[in-house]
């Protein structure tokens, strides 16, 4: 069918489940609340909004987790992406508090979805944090120590040197920290289950329907080149996709390219060679190498960024010099996939959510910890169309800075500051 958006080759788009087309809006409707951006935080706040009872339509430009939600790592964090200490300091210790709740409920909101709607999407627990420089180890051990003494938090321990040369097949890391109540999971199988989910509760979900322009007043309007949308409420829901649709809170955010590679299958002995546990693994550089097994005993190693809208010629050739310095032992290993995608961060790495003209909401910038607050962040933007705004404002409380020199001279500042950050990498 002409015009018809499809998924990037990946490992993902290969073993989708559930993966069906949708048609796109043709001629004018009316809603209770349009949600603009078919990813996990649109789908959640869909989702959740039609469990009250609102009708609900939802304009994805492509096709439902076409983005970062169907092409990241696929790795379920804990906490905001800030660690607790610095959000005390920032913050205070109450709201510090409320933060870490809010991202703990998130990771355990995932879970739920995923039991509630019967999503196959491959849930493994446990995320390994690795120390990229000797004295990271000391501070990840500190910091295991403060979750449990601050916040009760009893899923994480220190990992020394010598037990992480025998959990990983790689001897880079100078130890970390083990968080098993953290997880990993197909991600774009993760965003069809709630496309789905979504469909099941009542949502209108249109497909290749890019949103063109928006607009408030008595009524909130939705312009689409097939059709116009009339509703009391707009979920604003596109992240690293923004554009030039809401130029108010494109400034907040920067786009950014990140890559992923799978290699051939490895059979079970020689995956668990490299991940003994089958945990999700990350560690501490400034431009983080993530990576984990599939269901297929491939591995899937993300790394690598780019600040521009194009993509490396050779995407695979980019990630694989990442996965060697951790791996040489797979010089010779088959890539079979190797993808990118776009997501956006902001200037103090926590998510941007508020609300503009009172009744257009936005939560966007998860700065790539996304799986897990993006389905909290439509669930509090739910929550406060249906009335109740108290968890959605410590959210819309967080500061949302500009990139200096807005979204026309943000790109060579971010360059700059990261080819810095870089180098200390490599130092």
């Amino acid at each position: 069918m002409s015009g018809v958006s499809t998924y990037v080759e990946s490992y993902y788009s290969a073993t989708a489940k559930g993966a069906k087309e949708r048609p796109a809006l043709r001629g004018d409707t009316t809603c209770d609340v349009c949600v603009i951006g078919g990813g996990y935080t649109g789908l959640s706040a869909a989702l959740h909004l039609a469990e009250k009872d609102y009708d609900v339509v939802l304009l994805e430009s492509e096709r439902a987790g076409w983005g970062a939600s169907g092409r990241n790592g696929g790795q379920l964090g804990s906490g905001q992406r800030k660690g607790q200490d610095e959000l005390v300091s920032l913050f205070g210790r109450e709201e510090a508090q409320r933060l870490w709740d809010l991202a703990e409920e998130s990771k355990a909101l995932v879970k739920d979805l995923i039991r509630q709607h019967e999503i196959d999407c491959d849930l493994k627990p446990g995320l390994l944090c690795c120390a990229h420089k000797p004295a990271h180890e000391a501070e990840l051990a500190e910091y295991a120590e403060l979750l449990r003494r601050d916040y009760g938090y009893a899923h994480v321990r220190p990992v020394s040197r010598q037990e992480m040369s025998g959990m990983l097949g790689s001897t880079v890391y100078h130890g970390g920290i083990l968080d098993s109540d953290a997880g990993h999971l197909h991600p774009l199988n993760y965003a069809l289950g709630l496309a789905n989910a979504c469909e099941a509760a009542g949502v209108r979900l249109y497909e290749n329907t890019p949103a063109s322009g928006i607009s408030s007043g008595a009524q909130t309007t939705v312009r689409t080149a097939g059709g116009v949308v009339k509703s009391r409420h707009i979920v604003i829901a596109c992240n690293g996709y923004l554009g030039r649709l809401e130029p108010r809170i494109a400034g907040t955010i920067m786009p950014i390219n990140n890559f992923v590679l799978a290699t051939e299958p490895l059979g079970e002995e020689g995956a668990r060679a490299l991940i003994r546990d089958d945990v999700g693994v990350f560690d501490t550089k400034f431009v983080v190498d993530y990576y984990r097994l599939s269901a297929d005993q491939r591995l899937l190693f993300g790394g690598g960024e780019t600040y521009r809208q194009s993509f490396p010629k050779d995407i695979a050739g980019f990630v694989r010099k990442c996965m060697l310095r951790v791996y040489p032992q797979l010089a010779d290993t088959r890539i079979d996939y190797a993808w990118g995608g776009t997501l956006a961060v902001t200037l103090n790495r926590l998510p941007a959510i508020g609300r503009l003209d009172g009744e257009i909401y936005y939560a966007q910038g998860f700065s790539g910890h996304g799986v897990a607050l993006t389905s909290v962040a439509g669930k509090v933007i739910a929550e406060a169309i249906a009335g109740t705004a108290e968890r959605f404002d410590v959210f819309a409380r967080i500061p949302k800075p500009k990139f200096p020199g807005g979204t026309l001279l943000r790109w060579p500042g971010l360059v700059l500051g990261m080819f810095y950050y870089s180098l200390r990498d490599k130092l």
